[in-house]
C-alpha cells in the first residue's frame, strides 16, 4: 500500500492556474503508475490524467487535454498536476492514485484536495 498526500488545492478565478502535488510514501515510487482523478458534488469520480512509472507515457481526459499537464519527479516521490485556463466546471475534489506496475487497478488513494474555480 502506498500512502499519498495531496496538496495545492484552493480557490481560483476562471482562467487562472493551480499546481497540485501528491507526495508518496513508498520505497520504490518508480514501480507505480500515477493518476489524478476528480469528483464534483453529485457526480461520480472521473479520470483526469495518468502518467506511467517512467514518466514517458501520459494520458488525459478530453475535458482537460491542452489545459492540464501531469508530471512526476521520481527522486522526490512526487507527482504533479499543472492546471491552466481553469473553468468553473473544473471545480471538484482532486485525488491522486497509485497503480502498481503490471496492474490495471489504481489501488492506493490520497485523501483529496479541493479545487474551486469561481466564474
Amino acid at each position: 500500500q502506498v500512502q499519498l498526500v495531496e496538496s495545492g488545492g484552493g480557490l481560483v478565478q476562471a482562467g487562472g492556474s493551480l499546481r497540485l502535488s501528491c507526495a508518496a510514501s513508498v520505497r520504490t515510487f518508480s514501480n507505480y503508475g500515477m493518476g489524478w482523478f476528480r469528483q464534483a458534488p453529485g457526480k461520480e469520480r472521473e479520470f483526469v490524467a495518468g502518467i506511467s512509472w517512467s514518466g514517458v507515457r501520459t494520458s488525459y481526459a478530453n475535458s482537460v487535454k491542452g489545459r492540464f499537464t501531469i508530471s512526476r519527479d521520481n527522486a522526490k516521490n512526487t507527482v504533479y498536476l499543472q492546471m491552466n485556463s481553469l473553468k468553473p466546471e473544473d471545480t471538484a475534489v482532486y485525488y491522486c492514485a497509485a497503480q502498481k506496475r503490471g496492474s490495471s487497478l489504481y489501488d492506493s488513494w490520497g485523501q483529496g484536495t479541493q479545487v474551486t474555480v469561481s466564474a
